[in-house]
């Protein structure tokens, strides 16, 4: 198969997963993004702006581009430039997801879209694992996703522009694997259901900007209590937040940033509060993206 294309450049936002009850299966995309170009080559793999100890076949990037290409038939031959990073890695905000979004979804565009965008879905999220963070990631907006004998769906959720989001970003990282070892081996039943009941409402509550179910419907028994031993000075950070005027404080994937959420602007409002905090907190505002992965 000849490429119809012989550059492409793509740029894919950041995402948190989990929004508190939706663990593993709800996800948001902010406008936050990593920017990528994928050119054609002869033969080889290349990379331009990427540290030497990734510039490999095991980069992620590298890994789902190669995953289109062979499922189509192509050759995977690419130089490869990393041209933004702009999302902190390991920190919780979907930097692996933005890898393998790039690079299945610009394999895919460099052959003339020989796969629907739902096959490059599947492919995704069986390289990350899980569709929480691609889904949001590739299709942008708010997500909730199923796996079913091996196949992901996804169902597309708009967000209301009332809602503000306001991302906490530490200076220190805590790994997705330190973060899976924290969590119990089994669950009590309550705190199923508890979890359950919550994340049938969580689309009804962004899409209508609802703030008081907002509130109830982030809330979650099953993954953050047990992940938030792991980050620093985090009870201090969520009372600034709740002082600051969020109706909502979760842990955004799994860590270690944050995300607040509120009826008003209050980014201002927690810097003042965390400024003279230690671990290096920083508040942002973010709006959603709503197209997720896209060509630039």
């Amino acid at each position: 198969m000849q490429p119809t294309k012989s550059k492409v450049r793509v740029r894919v936002p950041a995402t948190s997963a989990n929004l508190g009850s939706g663990f593993d299966c709800a996800g948001i995309a902010y406008d936050l993004y990593n920017v990528f170009e994928f050119e054609k080559i002869d033969k080889g793999l290349e990379y331009i702006g990427c540290e030497k100890r990734f510039a490999n076949e095991d980069n992620l990037v590298y890994v789902a581009f190669k995953a289109v290409c062979d499922k189509i038939g192509a050759d995977s031959s690419v130089r490869i430039t990393i041209v933004e990073t702009n999302i902190p890695f390991a920190r919780g905000l979907g930097s692996s997801a933005t890898l393998i979004c790039a690079g299945a979804y610009s394999a895919n565009k460099m052959y003339g879209d020989a796969l629907s965008l739902d096959d490059v879905f599947e492919i995704c999220t069986k390289i990350e694992g899980h569709p929480d963070n691609v889904a949001p990631a590739l299709f942008g907006s708010l997500c909730a996703s199923v796996v079913e004998d091996g196949k992901p769906k996804t169902i597309k959720f708009s967000v209301s522009d009332k809602i503000h989001f306001t991302i906490l970003v530490p200076d220190f990282e805590v790994s997705t694997l330190r973060a899976r070892d924290a969590l119990p081996h089994s669950i009590d039943r309550d705190d199923a259901v508890y979890n359950m009941s919550r994340v049938a409402l969580l689309p009804y509550a962004f899409e209508r900007a609802d703030f008081e179910l907002l509130k109830i419907v982030t809330e979650d028994k099953l993954h953050q209590k047990y992940r938030k031993k792991l980050f620093k000075n985090i009870d201090d950070i969520e009372k600034a937040c709740f002082e600051s005027g969020a109706v909502s404080f979760t842990v955004s994937g799994a860590g270690s940033t944050c995300l607040a959420i509120s009826s008003e602007p209050i980014e201002d409002e927690i810097n003042k509060r965390i400024k003279d905090m230690p671990n290096g907190w920083v508040a942002k505002e973010l709006k959603i993206s709503v197209n997720g992965t896209r060509e630039v």
